[in-house]
């Protein structure tokens, strides 16, 4: 027996969307998201009039004064990290470095740019007041050396907090709050996942908002 042409209309026009729809907040609801283990950081907008956490997401290192000793971070950083993702719309790095290192980290700029697009990157400088502030309110298990450095990168989302995992093998308590750049492989295979699961939950959370308006 054929069905009337008119009831496959209404099931395309009507049924299909609405199935749609269900299927995205299942899956939203059912994802795994990355947890959030700070809430509200300080927002980098507290410190740079030209730099914001808001609406985006963030990849931020604290570079320190002994910029020569630790360009090698930033070096595997950029290739495991930025050079992935650097194409989505709303991402970024930032790195956060003292005021009176501000020659070097231009020549640290051409090395890297020798071979990168760094339209993604941004430096903000500051003084040490206002980068421990900064630090400290990731809330994190571990404190900047005395040289203002942080070997760890951390992932801040749209609204300003700071994402990590809960159950990471290798931590203590199991709480990872910062990925270690000198480790190829931890950035390779943490927090590269980590950061696509984040951008992740951004773009279904967007599709749940485009299938709501066409309903």
């Amino acid at each position: 027996m054929s069905i009337p042409k008119k009831y496959i209309v209404l099931f395309a026009l009507f049924i299909v969307p609405l199935l749609f729809y269900i299927f995205l907040s299942l899956g939203i609801n059912n994802f795994a998201k990355l947890p959030v283990l700070t809430k509200n950081v300080i927002n980098v907008s507290s410190i740079s009039n030209e730099h914001q956490f808001d609406n985006r997401i963030t990849i931020v290192t604290f570079l320190g004064t002994k910029v020569g000793e630790v360009k090698g971070e930033l070096f595997n950083l950029n290739e495991k990290i930025y050079k992935p993702f650097y194409g989505f719309k709303d991402f970024q790095l930032i790195v956060i470095a003292p005021n009176e290192v501000e020659a070097d980290v231009q020549k640290l700029q051409k090395e890297i740019g020798a071979y990168t697009n760094m339209v993604k990157w941004s430096f903000v400088f500051a003084d040490e007041q206002e980068i421990t502030m900064l630090y400290n309110s990731f809330n994190t298990n571990q404190s900047l050396d005395t040289n203002l450095h942080s070997s760890k990168a951390f992932i801040i989302d749209k609204d300003v907090n700071l994402r990590g995992r809960t159950d990471d093998e290798d931590s203590a308590d199991g709480k990872l709050f910062g990925y270690d750049m000198q480790s190829v492989a931890n950035l390779n295979n943490k927090m590269k996942d980590d950061v696509k699961v984040v951008l992740a939950e951004y773009r279904l959370a967007l599709k749940k908002n485009n299938a709501d308006r066409e309903i």
